[in-house]
């Protein structure tokens, strides 16, 4: 990238201070670089020139050469409007302004060659053209423009300030001129050959100006490999940088701890798909360097087992390990589960979360820095800067999507440090980290977001459990539907009803929910049934006592809002009921059914909407009833709602791509990955003479636009 093109925008020919201000804070151009990257919306092809007598009554946009013979003025109900005789050699129509007049009429000439384009209106068999684009037929002719008009991102103010896609094309034009369309090439010879790619000036060109959609198409391609490979290539060299410069804590042995409970104390087999997990993990923690892991898998897919026994390797090495989890239901629900499963070994585990009394925390505090605490469960109360470990050697995040970069970092820094051979001590050495989900990450989405971790994925339930049945129902079936509840509960079992939660009104939503309990109430009344309630507006010690009571099975049904999105965990429960399920997200919907399926007996998911249903909520409802795959739910849902949604706005940064699209281009996504991959195993260092231009490229990139602090 040659320096000028750091320009600032303010010197550019027709720009001037006052648009560059404008420019810099509608569009956030602020060099000839931003520019040259605003890229067009759409298009208008204007490749085609139309005869007056083929006109068709469609209003599609066309362009007509031709001449104006008269003008007049017509009065109407309020003030004028203008009408021009447009004329060719085969028929005439009027072009009309409604507002201009004075302007119109003095610029322009009689009985000259214009060419006009625009929508056309059909009225009393005659074609009209409302306030036409018009310009001179040899200018026309002359202009640096392709037929094909690109349509630039606007705002109001621009549009106010007469910024128009014109003004845009004109200034845009003028940045081709001063540069004379020389931009330097940003990727080397050989993966231009490969890959078949027109050269970054080419692309330029025909990204703006397009000649025909062919070219369109090939400048598109070029454009999207681009920016998608040098995205792929930064993750994958970072995680290649880690795996070499960031030594990790040496686990060398699988000892006492880990076999003893995996030969006398596993509650069942593992899965298959739960020992290939474990292989991986454990090749990592042997391989000294710091392991940076993503575990996915879906609700109830076994993850805690894996995490336990990962925590089992860091003991036997002597380290202390923790885990971290985003709500204090879900940290108090692993440290049950964990203390359970550790109830027969010797192992120290305590709970740290917002609600720990002051006398835990200093007990908590004394035992982790002595070494005499092995696992420390809790929430971000984990990250506060009196948390110190002796020798922190893996940590766990669960859900971790819901933790912002920084927090994560902090975590990093809680590492043991070493003497070093000068007798001085080391910085901290970062312990292993294992990130798990429950949200299935659609696999393009993976390869944007978390392409510098490893992924493993447990795509297998145990065995024992069997698929939810999902089922819809409309709001009319629900006496049937209390009638299913009723049988249910007879055989023993226990049923959720789900309220959705409506950010803007808390009181609505407690209506909602309020509304509903009576009626529950009404319908399954006291002695013989027991509900439990709960939502967001309770104190967390009273919500807690109602989970519990649910869980003891003191309650039959538990009424709530999606404040049990990731909350108990009740095996006797097999009945998910969700109220207005037009209202939920599908990522939402589906981690809503994983709270029932939890034990032996078959369960059932039942959505309950109104009749009126959008296109979008009727995907949504036919995709649960469809699948239970968990990646499945997560591919529709990343059509429907885009990457920005699915990942949560703290995440969203990361894909403000300029020109790609994550979803619609996932197979040049995956085109681009292999060649960053492929590049790196024979040039990990980006040596080679002939991958100049792409290392050069790589570190302007990392200068001029940090694009790369988002990355987890």
């Amino acid at each position: 990238m040659s320096t000028n093109l750091q320009t600032p925008i303010d010197y550019l020919k027709g720009v001037g201070p006052n648009r560059a201000d404008l420019l810099r804070k509608e569009l956030g151009i602020h060099t000839y670089q931003d520019l040259i990257n605003l890229f067009p919306n759409r298009y208008l092809d204007r490749t085609q020139y139309y005869k007056i007598n083929q006109l068709q009554p469609n209003a599609s946009e066309v362009q007509i050469v031709g001449k104006i013979i008269k003008f007049e003025e017509v009065a109407q109900k309020r003030g004028k409007r203008l009408v021009a005789t447009f004329k060719d050699e085969t028929g005439t129509m009027e072009l009309v302004w409604f507002r201009g007049q004075k302007w119109i009429r003095e610029s322009l000439k009689l009985n000259t060659p214009y060419v006009i384009f625009g929508k056309t209106n059909l009225f009393a068999n005659k074609f009209s053209m409302p306030h036409p684009d018009i310009e001179l037929l040899s200018e026309h002719q002359a202009n640096l423009r392709s037929n094909m008009q690109a349509i630039y991102p606007s705002t109001e103010k621009l549009s106010n300030k007469g910024i128009s896609n014109r003004v845009m094309t004109k200034i845009m034009q003028n940045l081709f001129l001063e540069t004379k369309g020389k931009f330097a090439e940003t990727l080397s010879k050989n993966l231009l050959k490969e890959n078949q790619l027109i050269s970054k000036p080419e692309a330029l060109f025909n990204i703006h100006f397009p000649q025909n959609q062919e070219a369109l198409s090939k400048a598109k391609f070029r454009l999207k490999f681009e920016e998608l490979f040098y995205i792929q290539l930064q993750l994958i060299l970072k995680n290649l940088i880690n795996k070499k410069k960031i030594k990790g804590l040496p686990f060398d042995k699988v000892g006492e701890h880990f076999n003893n409970f995996y030969k006398h104390h596993l509650p069942f087999e593992l899965t298959n798909a739960q020992k290939r997990v474990l292989k991986e993990i454990r090749s990592d923690l042997g391989s000294h360097a710091q392991m940076n892991r993503l575990l996915q898998g879906d609700v109830g897919s076994g993850k805690t087992i894996v995490a336990l026994m990962s925590i089992l390797m860091a003991l036997d090495n002597g380290y202390q390990a923790c885990l971290m989890a985003p709500t204090e239901i879900l940290s108090v629900q692993h440290y049950n589960g964990l203390v359970e499963l550790c109830k027969d070994l010797k192992i120290r585990i305590k709970l740290l979360t917002g609600s720990s009394k002051t006398s835990e925390r200093k007990e908590i505090h004394n035992l982790l820095e002595n070494g005499e605490l092995d696992l420390l469960i809790g929430t971000h109360a984990l990250l506060e800067d009196k948390v110190k470990f002796k020798n922190l050697g893996l940590a766990i995040i669960d859900e971790q999507h819901r933790f912002g970069v920084k927090q994560r970092s902090k975590l990093w820094k809680k590492g043991p440090s070493i003497i070093l051979e000068n007798g001085e001590q080391s910085a901290p050495i970062p312990p292993h980290i294992l990130v798990m989900t429950a949200t299935p990450i659609p696999r393009t989405l993976a390869m944007s977001i978390y392409g510098d971790l490893d992924i493993s994925i447990i795509d297998e339930l145990p065995p024992g459990r069997q698929a939810i049945k999902t089922v819809h129902r409309y709001d009319n079936n629900r006496l049937k539907v209390f009638r299913f509840i009723r049988d249910e509960i007879a055989k023993g079992r226990q049923v959720y009803i789900v309220y959705p939660l409506i950010q803007e009104s808390a009181q609505m939503d407690y209506k909602d929910l309020m509304d509903g309990y009576e009626s529950i109430a009404r319908d399954f009344p006291a002695p013989k049934y027991q509900i439990s309630i709960v939502h967001g507006q309770m104190k967390p010690a009273d919500k807690d006592f109602e989970m519990q009571r649910f869980a003891k099975g003191e309650t039959q049904i538990m009424v709530a809002t999606t404040v049990i999105e990731v909350g108990v965990n009740v095996p006797n429960a097999s009945v998910m009921i969700i109220e207005s399920a037009e209202r939920f997200g599908l990522s939402q919907l589906h981690q809503l059914r994983g709270r029932v399926g939890r034990g032996a007996a078959q369960s059932y998911c039942i959505l309950m909407t109104s009749h009126k249903l959008s296109e979008n909520s009727k995907t949504r409802i036919q995709t649960m009833c469809q699948t239970n795959d968990g990646f499945e739910i997560a591919e529709v849902d990343l059509k429907l709602r885009g990457p920005g949604d699915v990942m949560g706005t703290q995440q969203s940064g990361v894909l403000n791509l300029r020109i790609a699209d994550v979803v619609k281009d996932s197979n040049i996504l995956q085109h681009a990955r292999y060649w960053a991959k492929q590049l790196l195993s024979k040039d990990p260092s980006l040596s080679h003479p002939e991958n100049a231009v792409i290392l050069n490229t790589y570190r302007q990139m990392a200068k001029f636009k940090n694009i790369w602090n988002y990355i987890s």
